[in-house]
């Protein structure tokens, strides 16, 4: 891991929010980040980890092993006619 780096910037209104520009040397993958608070302050800001999407998840499971466990049988009679 590298040097830790130390910056002040400014915070500003955004709507009702409080909001703080990220610097150009500090950038950050993505449109959203995770923030990190304790009882001083914000403590850390962070890239949000990317979701897969439908087809990424499908080829990540052709990578995956066959599922091997037996599973027992399930008593599921069909339901009795309901009279309405």
């Amino acid at each position: 891991m590298g040097a830790t780096k130390e910056r002040e910037v400014s915070i500003f209104r955004n709507g009702r929010s409080r909001a703080v520009r990220i610097p150009s040397d500090f950038e950050i993958e993505g449109d959203s980040v995770m923030m990190s608070q304790d009882e001083k302050g914000i403590i850390h800001i962070s890239p949000k980890e990317k979701k897969m999407s439908l087809l990424e998840v499908l080829d990540w499971l052709e990578t995956q092993e066959p599922f091997e466990e037996e599973f027992p049988e399930i008593d599921d009679p069909l339901p009795e006619p309901v009279d309405l």
